[in-house]
């Protein structure tokens, strides 16, 4: 039997490793592509567009070639320590691409290897994700394991978001991709390695393809959550990618400035984790995730009428309130859809749904592809080389007004959402691993 606190942390501890790469990735792919390569802002949208069909088909797919695995060492394990290496390959060939490409030539490059890694990380975060419902299983382990993980994944991205512009300007994007890979890669597969599954029993039956998707296709939690997980993250990843935007063209800081702003938010957010749970403890899930959500859309309120750095960071603060609030209740929302799903039909399928959901929230390149084409269109902004006229209102609408909108809609959506919604009870035993 492994002992509960280091069983949390040895699971936990993964979400600083599938972090640290993914956030390098989504939060300064544009920048770097647009900014510093030239790369036209349409041509990064369909870099986005193109991206997000490939994962939605991709996505079912590993989930179901997940939970029908069999090895000696789980279902998940093998899946995490193949991909990992493979991710750290694509992250650094992202930016480290030949000097010599240019126009159709740079698009190809990027496109390939922001697809590769994106579906890598898929991969590596439906088994991660599928692991937390079948080693956690009530409600309070879930809440305690999820706001340490929490934490570790906001740690993480101070180091991949905050301190990134300071870092990047040292040493550049390319030996930046190098740490952040080897740095990241190295906790996952410590997490693997020392996370024990559950035992697979003999008779537990395997999931069938069809018979999952017709249980999912007819579940109407599945997507009610999926739909408002889905504008949830094209919120964040809007607000991650446009960060550099804002903090140049809006605010005209420097990179030590920007560090500052992202440490604010992230800071906040670590320091928000542990009032979000004790809110969770008294008031049960769903009201504390409405509550998270309604919180980080009001908060693009203020942050749009910030005309300085100082009224940025305080306004930033409010965002990273919120978004601890999203991030402490919205996984606990999704082991609930899990377990109902196995009471149901008497078959664990976590990796299934899990990617399902990874498929829902990967639709946020649709949104985030739209803002860029709105961007070029309204504010004639069209690479670092040529921002247009108004390079400062196209950023400001990067990362409030759109990401506003795609705010509301989340929490709309998640009135639709109930359980029988009970107060976090005790602890559950540690379950029989292999």
């Amino acid at each position: 039997m492994q002992h509960t606190g280091r069983k949390s942390f040895n699971y936990a501890i993964g979400m600083f490793g599938t972090s640290i790469p993914i956030n390098l990735l989504k939060t300064f792919a544009a920048a770097f592509y647009i900014k510093d390569l030239g790369l036209r802002a349409e041509q990064w949208a369909t870099v986005l567009f193109v991206y997000t069909f490939i994962d939605a088909l991709d996505n079912p797919v590993y989930g179901y070639l997940s939970d029908r695995t069999r090895t000696r060492w789980g279902r998940r394990k093998p899946w995490l320590v193949l991909s990992t290496p493979l991710l750290i390959v694509g992250l650094i060939a992202f930016y480290a691409m030949p000097a010599s490409l240019a126009g159709t030539s740079l698009l190809v490059w990027a496109m390939l290897f922001y697809i590769f890694t994106g579906t890598l990380d898929s991969v590596i975060n439906a088994n991660y994700g599928a692991l937390f419902p079948e080693i956690f299983t009530s409600d309070a382990s879930r809440a305690k394991a999820n706001a340490l993980r929490q934490a570790f994944q906001l740690v993480a991205m101070i180091i991949s978001i905050a301190l990134t512009p300071m870092v990047t300007a040292a040493i550049g994007y390319r030996n930046t991709a190098i740490a952040y890979g080897i740095l990241g890669g190295a906790v996952i597969l410590y997490m693997a390695l020392t996370t024990r599954e559950r035992e697979i029993q003999p008779e537990e039956q395997k999931p069938g393809l069809w018979d999952s998707i017709k249980s999912l296709v007819t579940n109407w939690r599945f997507w009610i959550a999926g739909l408002a997980n889905a504008f949830y993250s094209a919120t964040m990843s809007l607000v991650m990618a446009a960060m550099p935007f804002y903090a140049e063209y809006t605010l005209g800081i420097t990179a030590g400035q920007q560090t500052i702003l992202f440490a604010t938010v992230l800071l906040i957010a670590i320091g928000s984790v542990a009032i979000w749970a004790r809110l969770l403890r008294r008031f049960t899930l769903m009201p504390t995730w409405r509550a998270a959500l309604a919180t980080l859309t009001l908060a693009f309120i203020p942050l749009y009428f910030a005309n300085s750095f100082v009224m940025a960071i305080v306004c930033s603060a409010l965002i990273g309130f919120g978004f601890a609030g999203v991030i402490t209740t919205m996984d606990l929302v999704h082991a609930r859809i899990m377990d109902l799903d196995t009471r149901k039909h008497n078959v664990r399928r976590e990796g299934i749904i899990s990617n399902a959901l990874g498929f829902m929230n990967r639709l946020n390149g649709l949104f985030t592809s739209a803002a860029f084409v709105l961007v070029a269109r309204i504010f004639l902004f069209e690479s670092g080389e040529n921002p247009g006229p108004h390079p400062d209102r196209a950023a400001l609408f990067l990362l409030t007004v759109f990401p506003f909108v795609l705010s509301i809609i989340s929490l709309i959506f998640s009135f639709f959402l109930h359980f029988r919604d009970e107060p976090v009870v005790a602890d559950d035993p540690d379950p029989a691993v292999a």
